[in-house]
């Protein structure tokens, strides 16, 4: 088992910046992919960017240029970093972690609420 604990989030208004922390413990493999995704209200829930322990992201288009995902494997924790927030942004916030290691395992963390005021 893998525990996950966001914090981070908050309102905000438009144009602001928030960073987001998940840390990890518990059976962390030393080659996992961490990493963000978000849920707003009515829709599903989509990628917002992931890294690997090898450095490799990954991140949806829409927030390329604002978001900033990087990661401690010490310790281990991924990190989302949100620039020029706009009101769309707006969603809970999940932590992700999984590994194709040993039959492979998916973790969530319980979510962050992040809200953007216009």
């Amino acid at each position: 088992q893998v525990q996950l604990v966001e914090s981070g989030g908050g309102l905000v208004q438009a144009g602001g910046s928030l960073k987001l922390s998940c840390a990890a413990s518990g059976s962390v493999h030393s080659v996992n992919t961490m990493g963000w995704y978000r849920q707003a209200p009515g829709k599903q829930r989509e990628l917002v960017a992931t890294i690997s322990s090898s450095g490799t992201t990954n991140s949806a288009d829409s927030m390329k240029g604002r978001f900033t995902i990087s990661r401690d494997n010490a310790k281990p924790a991924v990190y989302l970093q949100m620039n020029s927030l706009k009101p769309e942004d707006t969603a809970v916030y999940y932590c992700n972690y999984r590994t194709v290691l040993l039959g492979g395992s998916n973790f969530w963390g319980q979510g962050t609420q992040v809200t953007v005021s216009s």
